[in-house]
């Protein structure tokens, strides 16, 4: 919010600089952003009056001015503003002078031949917005030749950018922020109260229908005949521009200074306006839900496609306005004006924000809303616009309606018991002090500064009663002692370390997910991050009822589907064949409730190679056992064995190429090729792989002593004797069942197997595939001799015949 400083000091006292301000304010919890000081934008700008002008001899659209600034001599300057004549008061930059906002210093000059001694300047050439296309004519007479133009305009202040935290609706006002800095700086506050206005009733002029009284707890609607639309007085305007809000007419303007000074949204309607939508001279305002298909074209000429989340002003049940969003432009105050109907409500929270967000509009009436507007003040408000109209329009209030639901006024405010031992338990001690503690007068001052009553009920013990303008933010005992910390200055305690302090370390799951991750990476994979949201579609998915966007309204139930996006995504936008892998936590629904899990998933394909002039610049896809060798890469360095089994359960990979996982005798997760009729559908290349791994069961197993800290196991120094064993193997028996009968039945001698050749075809019995295995034996403390070994490998033939019917071939 944009601060006045001009106008805080006609509600605050303030003893410092405005950089010390804005240092004080910031380290309370309010950060400024920036600070405008308007002073150094019109330095040197003066008042001048116009005594005559004359066209340029050389130039169709210059003139050429003589201009009175008050000194001995006129000045001779050149203007190529349309609406310049003589007789006018103008601002005048002299030369010399330095306008920041144009980057431009006045010199002497010649414009087609004729000296020119200055410049008289526009609004937006000192930085301040208009509509004017040409200079600025001031509207006053008599004025003072030579003074200064900065009071004038309003550019004698200087203004804060302030930021308040979520929890701060209170501090989106002048008033706010004013009582902020009264507590601050002990400064005495001058908050003018609004006086009593007189009302006389007019039964029948208007009445009220509030459908929802959760959603609208108050409603005063007020009617106000007799008004003349004009543009709003100069200290009117200039507040408004400098809290960077644009004039518009003298009621409106109004509601927007409310706004401002008390952070009350208000909003006119035009009353024979109304009463045209409502197709009667009797009408109701009234309250209520959208009903669905209805439509709206608000105050910024939108026509908004409404549904039951939308809060309505209506005028006999016919939508005039977003309630507490923006008014509509069917019943906006426009010149010809006359009679007002002016609101001043309380909305819910909730509601306000989730209309405000169906339509995709936010307004500073809304803002304000949805942090909670102050209850207590909605009558004072109302009464500061009704003044202003009265003295600003010239109108006339004939009648003013209310529904007010709200809990009775002795519930506005809370009562908290705060113990001082507790206070300085939590802040510690503090630099300046005799005891090192706060003390209990401390705590009373600043408890007071921030309009808080304070009531003893012990010793170092106070009941404390809220005010109801912090009823929102100030709920428990730990809240005041915040504001305790804040308002002494949290750099006024000390900020000593523990005495002992131990080195910091990662917990064994972290440590492992670091690892996995730089092992992923170095087989050449991309960590990708995606949401968590995504569309519906799944039975088992769990779906928002709160959603921001319909796209993004259910939690996935894997990491495979945005894989495959991804790879799409990067092909469509020219980056290649995707390699990546993702960390993410996936959730599902079953019968027993809602669940979720932490998982990892890859995707692989396209040619890993980086130079293709050797293969003629030919593509060469990643095959099955390619991609199968990464992921035994990353398995091999966390120092697990996993099987490979058959498996067709998930229709997105290919039903002949895809494995589950299994570690010890747990299921880890599916590797397997995409399904071809997905490949083709989205454009990838001829072979992509996927894999999905459950995090948890991978860690669990990496998290063992024996892989953790691995014990040395001293190699063999003799030489190892190596046998080949060739047979036909039925189709259906896995590669892992053979390795896993053979490793049994040599179990003692043989050191490794391998399978080093594969063939089906020719000569191959039906349903059967030829197999061949390297199988290595070696000892530790001896060469081992043919007698030593072939009873071994005998051992493994017939193990293979018992157990799974091969036809030995060697």
């Amino acid at each position: 919010m944009r601060i006045s400083l001009n106008w805080l000091r006609e509600l605050v006292e303030i003893k410092l600089s405005h950089t010390e301000l804005a240092e004080t304010l910031t380290m309370a919890g309010f950060e400024v952003e920036d600070i405008e000081d308007r002073s150094t934008w019109a330095d040197g700008v003066v008042v001048g009056r116009v005594l005559e002008r004359q066209p340029h001899p050389n130039a169709d659209k210059l003139s050429v001015c003589t201009v009175d600034i008050g000194a001995a001599e006129t000045l001779n300057i050149v203007c190529g503003a349309a609406n310049v004549r003589a007789d006018i008061y103008v601002p005048i930059a002299t030369t010399g002078t330095y306008l920041p906002n144009i980057d431009l210093k006045i010199k002497p000059a010649k414009l087609r031949g004729v000296p020119s001694q200055g410049m008289i300047c526009s609004l937006k050439e000192l930085g301040l917005p208009t509509d004017v296309d040409g200079i600025h004519i001031f509207p006053e007479e008599n004025m003072t030749l030579g003074s200064d133009v900065r009071p004038l305009l309003g550019l004698d202040d200087v203004i804060l950018d302030v930021t308040a935290t979520a929890n701060r609706a209170d501090a989106l006002s002048m008033v706010g922020i004013a009582r902020e800095v009264a507590a601050l700086t002990t400064a005495k506050l001058s908050i003018p109260a609004p006086g009593e206005i007189s009302i006389s009733q007019n039964p029948g002029a208007l009445s009220l229908k509030i459908a929802d009284t959760q959603a609208c707890p108050a409603y005063i609607g007020t009617v106000i005949d007799n008004v003349k639309i004009a543009p709003s007085p100069e200290w009117l305007q200039q507040r408004l521009r400098a809290a960077g809000v644009r004039p518009i007419n003298n009621v409106v303007d109004i509601t927007n200074y409310v706004l401002l000074e008390w952070g009350q949204p208000l909003h006119a309607f035009d009353k024979d306006r109304l009463k045209s939508v409502g197709a009667s001279e009797n009408f109701s305002i009234g309250v209520r839900f959208a009903n669905s298909g209805e439509t709206l074209k608000t105050l910024d000429g939108q026509t908004r496609n409404l549904t039951t989340q939308n809060l309505l002003i209506t005028a006999n049940n016919k939508p005039v306005a977003l309630a507490g969003v923006m008014g509509g432009e069917e019943t906006e105050v426009h010149d010809g004006t006359q009679s007002l109907v002016l609101e001043a409500a309380l909305f819910d929270s909730v509601a306000i924000r989730r209309s405000s967000r169906n339509v995709g509009l936010r307004s500073e009436a809304s803002g304000r809303y949805e942090r909670g507007v102050n209850r207590a003040e909605l009558e004072v408000a109302c009464r500061r616009a009704l003044s202003l109209i009265i003295e600003l329009t010239d109108g006339v209030i004939i009648h003013q309606e209310i529904a007010d639901t709200r809990p009775d006024p002795s519930t506005w405010s809370r009562s908290i018991s705060l113990r001082l031992d507790r206070v300085n338990e939590l802040l510690g001690p503090v630099i300046s002090g005799d005891t090192g503690e706060l003390a209990a007068q401390d705590v009373e001052r600043i408890l007071t500064a921030l309009g808080c009553q304070l009531t003893t009920t012990g010793e170092k013990v106070w009941n404390v009663t809220v005010p109801p303008y912090r009823y929102r933010d100030l709920e428990r005992e730990i809240d005041l002692i915040e504001e305790i910390a804040r308002l002494y200055g949290y750099d006024n305690f000390c900020d000593t370390l523990p005495d002992k302090a131990e080195a910091g370390y990662l917990p064994v799951e972290q440590e492992l997910t670091r690892k996995l991750r730089a092992t992923l990476r170095a087989e050449g994979l991309t960590e990708l991050i995606q949401y968590s949201l995504v569309k519906p579609g799944d039975s088992r998915q769990i779906v928002l009822s709160n959603p921001l966007f319909t796209e993004y309204s259910a939690l996935r139930t894997d990491l495979i589907s945005g894989l495959i996006d991804a790879f799409q995504y990067n092909l469509e936008q020219g980056n290649g064949s995707l390699n990546g892998f993702e960390i993410g936590r996936i959730f599902w629904q079953e019968e027993e409730g809602l669940l979720e899990k932490d998982a990892i998933a890859g995707i692989m394909g396209g040619d890993r190679t980086l130079g293709k002039w050797s293969k003629g610049s030919k593509e060469q896809p990643m095959t099955w056992f390619e991609a199968k060798g990464i992921l035994e890469n990353v398995f091999q360095q966390l120092g697990i064995q996993v099987e490979y089994q058959p498996d067709c359960r998930d229709a997105r990979l290919h039903p002949g190429r895809t494995a589950s996982l299994w570690i010890r005798g747990n299921s880890l997760g599916i590797f397997g090729q995409l399904h071809p009729q997905i490949r083709r559908d989205k454009g990838l290349p001829e072979s992509v792989y996927l894999f999905q791994l459950d995090l948890n069961v991978l860690l669990d197993a990496v998290d063992q002593d024996e892989i953790l800290v691995p014990a040395f196991k001293a190699y063999s120094t003799y030489p190892a004797s190596d046998r080949d064993i060739a047979f036909f193997a039925p189709v259906k028996v896995s590669v892992a069942e053979l390795e896993k009968a053979i490793n049994k039945a040599g179990k003692g001698l043989l050191e490794s197997v391998e399978l080093f050749d594969e063939y089906r075809g020719e000569n191959v019995p039906q349903g059967q595939r030829s197999l061949a295995f390297r199988l290595v034996y070696r000892a530790s403390d001896r060469t081992l001799t043919d007698t030593e070994v072939e009873p071994v490998h005998n051992k493994v033939r017939e193990a293979l015949v018992e157990k799974f019917g091969v036809n030995l071939r060697s």
